[in-house]
């Protein structure tokens, strides 16, 4: 097993999803309260990071006027600047939010569109924090009508090396960049196995790489399980993608993610 690599500073990036239609819990934290007391909980379960979305990007989901998401991300993150000061990212692709959000202590944009609507590169490239640029086919309303590619590999490594490039020409530090291949994010099964068996490919980028498995589809089908009854199978997914070098594992469930990791992190240490 000596080919696997398991990354000394791999993080556990819990998500708080404030908005009513997540495909995961959405509705669940669907008010201030509610978002805030399950920001805490995940802080309290070990959360290295914690990921805030008020914009559903779930397969079909619609754009949210910039108010709206205004109103589900920043008083959130006000609130949690008072009780801790775990790094907080802020999922969007509204520059407006972004600025507003590291105004109000986040410190990390998470961007699934890697930057490439207007005005972000422009903003991420001011506000100088970490930035993750996730591979993306199509929009989140049409991703997963009918995903091609004659080598998904090759094509979201081509794509990621391009948004790498392109974020440090508008300013961006290299020491500040992140890459994601978005699983789910308009791939078949079959293409998204093939990323995660291939996450080294995307390593030799040079840049940290996060991977978001939690609860997809992709295991709801090869299990035969509802979003709710993923656990498991998401263990399966975050111990592969840790060996394999994921940066970031972005969870749902921290505490029994941690669990699998620590035995991944001792596996790692042993001679």
């Amino acid at each position: 097993m000596s080919h696997l690599v398991v990354s000394e500073q791999l993080k556990i990036m819990g998500v708080v999803n404030a908005t009513p239609d997540s495909f995961s819990d959405g509705g669940k934290f669907d008010t201030l309260e509610k978002a805030f007391a399950h920001a805490r909980r995940l802080i309290e379960e070990g959360a290295d990071i914690l990921d805030i979305g008020g914009e559903s990007s779930r397969p079909g989901s619609q754009a949210v006027p910039l108010d709206e998401e205004l109103r589900r991300t920043v008083p959130l993150i006000e609130a949690l600047r008072e009780i801790s000061d775990i790094p907080i990212s802020i999922d969007t692709g509204k520059p407006e939010v972004m600025r507003a959000a590291v105004d109000a202590g986040a410190s990390m944009i998470n961007s699934i569109w890697a930057l490439r609507l207007e005005g972000e590169l422009q903003a991420a490239a001011e506000l100088d924090v970490p930035v993750c640029l996730m591979h993306m086919l199509g929009t989140p309303e049409t991703m997963q009508q009918n995903p091609v590619y004659e080598d998904v590999v090759g094509e979201v490594r081509e794509f990621l090396a391009r948004r790498v490039d392109a974020a440090v020409e508008a300013g961006i530090r290299p020491g500040n960049i992140v890459i994601d291949p978005g699983f789910g994010f308009g791939k078949t099964i079959a293409h998204n196995l093939s990323l995660l068996k291939n996450l080294p490919v995307l390593r030799e980028l040079g840049v940290p790489v996060l991977a978001g498995l939690s609860r997809k589809k992709m295991i709801g089908t090869i299990l035969d399980r509802p979003v709710d009854e993923r656990l498991y199978g998401s263990l399966s997914v975050a111990v592969i993608a840790a060996m394999l070098g994921a940066d970031i594992l972005r969870v749902h469930d921290v505490v029994a993610t941690a669990d699998a990791i620590a035995m991944v992190r001792a596996l790692g240490q042993a001679a």
